[in-house]
């Protein structure tokens, strides 16, 4: 994957101003942005993703152009091709795991086809969702809602995977369980993905590139190999860094 980002976007609320200033690059398929909360990291998760439009800059994707204020573009979200794992989930309360995962996949007007739905059973058999399929979310652990929430945002195959937060709404147990998860369900989906944390354990287990934000910009971009190439720790190194937002 080839990843070019510069943009920024000014915001205003309760008489703060806070102005997000983000610039990275990478050809790397698993990248995360990691720093503190309220550092900058899901404004531009939400920008990629086109639910955020920056004041000035452009996004590329393997060469192509999803957003440039310049040149007057900006492609709509659904056409960006990219699925998206909200923080919470963000499951729809009313409709079925089935109904859920199938969601990205229905026309606006008329039903599946067969061959689509043959592609959402095929997913909840993946991610081992068949004894819940018939449930909505509110009768369902916070494991299964999370599978289902990454199989709802695979479901339309999209060409990148962003996650946001994905483990914060998890206990620790159960965190450790569905990173494994993670790891396979991306090596069997083969699709690069972007991150956000501020969980150094999570970089340690995906990250092959770590942008690190503070105060609403990208402060450095660091390569996984070189950490581990040097024999310093990734953890360590990050968490001093980040520390200095604190300071």
């Amino acid at each position: 994957m080839k990843f070019e980002l510069d943009i920024s976007k000014r915001l205003n609320g309760g008489g703060d101003e806070f102005l997000l200033r983000s610039r990275f690059s990478t050809t790397d398929r698993a990248l995360v942005l990691f720093g503190p909360s309220g550092s900058g990291k899901t404004l531009t998760l939400r920008s990629i993703a086109g639910l955020l439009t920056p004041d000035d800059g452009y996004i590329k994707v393997n060469g192509e152009v999803i957003f440039d204020a310049k040149a007057g573009i900006n492609v709509p979200t659904r056409e960006r091709n990219v699925g998206y794992v909200f923080q919470d989930y963000a499951l729809f309360p009313h409709l079925t795991v089935r109904e859920n995962i199938a969601f990205g996949l229905k026309p606006l007007f008329g039903r599946l086809s067969g061959k689509k739905q043959r592609h959402v059973e095929d997913l909840i058999a993946v991610f081992g969702l068949e004894k819940v399929a018939g449930q909505k979310p509110g009768a369902m652990s916070g494991g299964q809602q999370q599978r289902t929430a990454l199989a709802r945002a695979l479901a339309t195959s999209p060409k990148l995977l962003l996650l946001d937060e994905p483990f914060s709404a998890l206990d620790q147990p159960l965190r450790l369980r569905m990173r494994t998860e993670l790891a396979r369900v991306l090596e069997t989906f083969d699709i690069p993905m972007i991150m956000v944390t501020h969980d150094s354990d999570e970089v340690e287990s995906f990250a092959e590139t770590i942008v690190v934000y503070r105060n609403g910009s990208v402060e450095d971009v660091h390569s996984a190999r070189k950490f581990i190439d040097s024999g310093e720790s990734m953890t360590e190194a990050l968490c001093r860094q980040v520390a200095r937002s604190y300071d």
